[in-house]
């Protein structure tokens, strides 16, 4: 699977915005999928996966203000970002793993290269 991810941007504090992550690869259906972000100067950090089963793990500070959403038929992962902070700031990754339990612990077996966001106060 090669994953694609893109929708990053300059957004005002309180805003939204919605990424998303286009997957190659005849194994997307079947895949778990994943967002991560990396804020500069910190380590990667688990955002929240979806299983092909539609089961949802959310990062407890996103809870509530993210949402996970996959369209298998156009292999495409989103996460709809609402009331962004200036903390929001982070490269956003995308990711594909075997398993929920895998992804929430960060093992994947497919990066994307990552989309900026840039939440302004």
């Amino acid at each position: 699977v090669q994953l694609q991810a893109y929708g990053g941007g300059l957004v005002q504090g309180g805003g939204s915005l919605k990424l998303s992550c286009a997957a190659s690869g005849r194994t997307f259906g079947s895949s778990v999928m994943g967002w991560f972000r990396q804020a500069p100067g910190k380590e990667r950090e688990f955002v929240v996966g979806l299983s092909w089963t539609g089961s949802t793990t959310y990062a407890d500070s996103m809870k509530g203000r993210f949402t996970i959403s996959r369209d298998d038929a156009k292999n495409t992962v989103y996460l709809q970002m609402n009331s962004l902070k200036p903390e929001d700031t982070a490269v956003y990754y995308c990711a594909a793993g075997r398993s929920l339990v895998q992804v929430v612990r960060g093992i994947c077996d497919f990066w994307g290269q990552g989309t900026l966001v840039t939440v302004s106060s």
